[in-house]
């Protein structure tokens, strides 16, 4: 498969056949198994204290014609209080459903949360997701805004590679016809509601372009990742994740001509 080579002004400089990867065929729900994989693996995983909520001297009589028998004086038969303060002797606890009690069914440590998958799927699942990216069909259904008459996925001269400023990368996004998606992200930024704000997740945010270079030497990386929803990945860390945020497959991709020569020797 060919595509089309473009320099920094936009315009195209050559042409170049892709890599075989990019010929795979494309399994959608195998590349969401890769993502949910990926993704539960990073949960960390929770457990309580096993006497959470227990450490009380409540206890429940429950024998008639004894001390502190808990039958027949007009209370519920639940554990309480002993030996304490006035005020809560006697109180309800130990029990789930009462103040300070602990939970019917807390997290448990031994759950397993990560779902494995096989190494050949996981690797399968990438080639799928770069497979995905010359598809403008798929790029189009994930809300991506560019030029019809380009090809994908898009490739760039290594000059980009050497270019450290964001400024000049904008200007490049827009001379591609492409910096529209990047604008698109960055009016879509919100506010999240709720306790996600306290917790380091303020703002939710729009995916936009995937940069992809050769190495991670190259200037551009600082340059690009200062734009809004733009990612930048090298070669080496590229994942079903970064190619397919959400599960679904079809981002808006630019290699550099460096990176796709570095996929084909990995061949």
């Amino acid at each position: 498969m060919k595509v089309n080579v473009y320099d920094v002004a936009g315009q195209v400089k050559k042409q170049m056949t892709l890599p075989k990867a990019f010929d795979t065929e494309i399994r959608p729900r195998l590349i969401t198994r890769a993502y949910v994989s990926s993704l539960t693996k990073k949960i960390q995983p929770k457990g309580t204290y096993i006497d959470a909520g227990r450490n009380t001297s409540a206890l429940y009589v429950g024998k008639r014609r004894i001390r502190d028998s808990l039958i027949a004086v007009g209370e519920a038969r639940k554990p309480r209080t002993k030996n304490a303060r006035h005020l809560i002797q006697g109180r309800v606890a130990g029990i789930p459903g009462v103040v300070g009690g602990p939970k019917a069914h807390p997290p448990k440590v031994q759950t397993v949360i990560a779902e494995k998958i096989n190494k050949k799927e996981r690797k399968l699942a990438l080639l799928c997701a770069l497979a995905a990216t010359t598809s403008k069909e798929l790029v189009f259904g994930k809300g991506h805004k560019f030029d019809e008459k380009m090809t994908l996925p898009i490739i760039l001269e290594d000059k980009v590679e050497g270019i450290g400023k964001t400024k000049d990368i904008y200007n490049i996004l827009e001379s591609l016809k492409i910096v529209e998606d990047v604008e698109t992200a960055k009016k879509k930024k919100t506010m999240r509601a709720g306790k996600g704000k306290k917790r380091g997740r303020i703002y939710r945010r729009k995916k936009s372009i995937l940069f992809v270079v050769s190495d991670d030497k190259a200037k551009a990386i600082k340059g690009v990742r200062n734009l809004e929803g733009v990612d930048v990945s090298t070669v080496k860390s590229l994942s079903v994740e970064k190619l397919a945020p959400g599960g679904k497959a079809g981002r808006l991709v630019i290699f550099t001509e460096g990176a796709v020569n570095a996929l084909a020797k990995n061949e």
